[in-house]
């Protein structure tokens, strides 16, 4: 998990920020970025891609990651955003706003599977959470960022049980947008098909 920091520290890079995001394929509410720059040559046991922890691992690692981390950056983009300007650029604009966050600027980036517009050198790295620690601190970061974020949209649409599949196109979360309709916070690029479905029963 240290292979590219090790390359990058071995060239005298010495704040290299990961950086991911989380939400990208959900149907409601904000696509999350985390940008972490972590100690040269800390290495924090069991982190790897946030997906394959358990969610106490993931808030325990997170605490650790937060605790050591010399600096760390989020950034969000809303679903009405999402919506304008499509979901691949508004993950590329999180994860801008996550690096533009930092409290340090960081000498590179790594970055999990996209590139950012911005002057600091960066290098993508196809599934760069399960193969770089730096990235995997970020998906970490994000993944509990806004999966707390969504406890708080939770209480705002209840209708529609953000808590439980955090906005993701579950059975549940698909019915009952059938049943309640889109709320404010659903991304409507992404409810074409299921708002059709929709329309065939009322008509």
């Amino acid at each position: 998990m240290l292979e590219y920091e090790q390359a990058l520290w071995n060239q005298h890079y010495r704040l290299i920020a990961g950086v991911d995001e989380v939400g990208r394929g959900c149907l409601f509410g904000d696509v999350v970025a985390a940008a972490v720059i972590l100690p040269p040559g800390r290495m924090i046991e069991e982190i790897n891609d946030s997906k394959k922890l358990t969610a106490s691992k993931r808030e325990r690692l997170y605490e650790e990651i937060m605790e050591c981390a010399l600096a760390v950056g989020i950034g969000q983009v809303d679903s009405a955003m999402i919506d304008k300007i499509n979901i691949k650029q508004a993950a590329r604009l999180a994860m801008k706003k996550a690096v533009e966050q930092l409290d340090v600027q960081p000498d590179h980036l790594l970055i999990d599977a996209e590139k950012i517009d911005c002057d600091i050198k960066q290098l993508s790295i196809i599934h760069g959470d399960a193969l770089s620690q730096s990235i995997a601190a970020a998906s970490i970061v994000a993944k509990v960022t806004r999966d707390r974020m969504c406890l708080h949209w939770d209480t705002d649409f209840p209708e529609y049980g953000i808590a439980i599949h955090k906005g993701y196109a579950t059975k549940q979360h698909r019915e009952a947008i059938l049943e309640y309709g889109p709320c404010p916070m659903h991304r409507k690029s992404f409810l074409g098909r299921l708002l059709n479905v929709q329309e065939q029963f009322l008509f």
